[in-house]
């Protein structure tokens, strides 16, 4: 049997692209400021870094969305 060189080979089974997981939102900075701004009075309101509770409270948020 022979095949004219015309003739395109049939297509096999479409390959998928897996699913583009879904991105949870970053946290905006209220949400973060608010969670900062807990952490911070249950340490009692201490002068010094506020950034240990900001970071905390934003990396809290991200992972659990």
């Amino acid at each position: 049997m022979t095949t004219k060189s015309s003739e395109a080979p049939k297509a096999t089974a479409k390959s998928r692209k897996p699913a583009a997981k879904k991105q949870a939102a970053a946290p905006s900075k209220e949400e973060i400021t608010r969670l900062a701004e807990k952490y911070w009075a249950e340490r009692g309101w201490p002068e010094g870094s506020p950034e240990q509770d900001w970071l905390r409270a934003e990396q809290e948020l991200k992972t659990a969305s």
